[in-house]
């Protein structure tokens, strides 16, 4: 079995690179926002999330993003190193604020958004404020596409990946779509793709295939066109059915979990933590199925169990809750 919580070293360390933000979570349900009387004040964005499932899973990792110079700000970032996660790539903006999300849960624990960032902190990242020591001392250089959307970000998040590459770090791309933080539909699926064919290892959601091929993510048609050269892994996660995997050699499907879900959020990023912290201790699972379907496996129960709780770094797991789901579903 794939054990990523066995103590990692510094050479397998993963950088997460992007936004950190608050989510404000309505403590009921099925209700608008107008609605709702009570809200939960949870730590949240994508990138971060995975910074922290990874150490959570005795995992190494880094962070590297901006923040306001504000109280939201110095949580967040208290947050990350309460986390075990090196804050060496985190800096201040002292103009602009945190960027806030008021987030809508349906009765299923799906999820709607409504963003504060206008510009946020996290979007006015300079390429001159990147820590490129930090990034080159990477085994992975992981990062979504919330961080391409506006200047300076963008050059930021380019510049960090050139370096990555250039150091042999392998590159992960979880696009993570949030449209409403984007222009249009079209702006989102062109910058999406923009770097599409930099990242080593890609991991999107069905409804993502859907969105980005303007087709049915069910078909292997659709998902094979977002296949390049060059590309080691790509992985479509399909919610509790679990996911399906491409490699040059082999492809398939590991099934999911059945767990009662009450918050969707953080759910992919928690299975993406798992999946890269089997990646940085063992690379030869791109060319070993057997090893990257218990890999898999594995992060479809980190996945599963992190819906199981409101908020995406709270409901983070460790890897004995994670070993439990398997071995009780078997």
């Amino acid at each position: 079995m794939v054990n990523p919580s066995s103590s990692a070293s510094a050479s397998e360390m993963i950088v997460s690179f992007g936004e950190m933000l608050i989510d404000f979570v309505p403590d009921v349900a099925g209700v608008s926002l107008a609605e709702s009387t009570h809200f939960l004040k949870a730590p949240a964005g994508a990138p971060a999330n995975v910074a922290c499932a990874v150490t959570k899973l005795g995992g190494s990792s880094a962070f590297i993003g901006k923040f306001g110079d504000d109280e939201f700000g110095h949580w967040l970032v208290d947050i990350l190193k309460k986390n075990g996660v090196n804050s060496e790539g985190v800096c201040f903006d002292k103009d602009a604020r945190t960027a806030l999300a008021f987030v809508t849960l349906k009765k299923n624990g799906e999820r709607e958004f409504m963003f504060y960032r206008n510009p946020s902190a996290d979007m006015l990242l300079k390429e001159s404020e990147l820590n490129i020591g930090l990034i080159k001392q990477a085994k992975i250089f992981h990062y979504g596409s919330i961080s391409l959307i506006s200047e300076p970000c963008r050059s930021a998040h380019m510049a960090a990946m050139k370096a990555a590459k250039e150091a042999g770090v392998l590159l992960s791309y979880d696009p993570n779509l949030r449209l409403p933080l984007w222009p249009s539909p079209e702006a989102a699926r062109e910058g999406i793709k923009s770097i599409w064919t930099e990242a080593d290892f890609i991991k999107v959601s069905d409804y993502e295939v859907a969105f980005l091929t303007q087709g049915d993510p069910e078909d292997e048609k659709n998902v094979m066109s977002l296949w390049y050269e060059g590309l080691k892994l790509l992985i479509v996660t399909d919610g509790q059915k679990g996911c399906r995997y491409i490699t040059k050699s082999f492809k398939g499907s590991v099934k999911g979990f059945s767990v009662k879900a009450v918050d969707t959020t953080g759910a992919g990023d928690a299975f993406v933590g798992s999946l890269l912290c089997s990646i940085a201790k063992d690379t030869s699972l791109f060319q070993d199925e057997k090893k990257l379907k218990e890999a898999l496996t594995f992060a479809n129960a980190c996945g599963a169990i992190c819906t199981t709780q409101k908020g995406a770094i709270p409901a983070l797991l460790d890897t004995a809750a994670a070993q439990q789901l398997i071995s009780n579903s078997s």
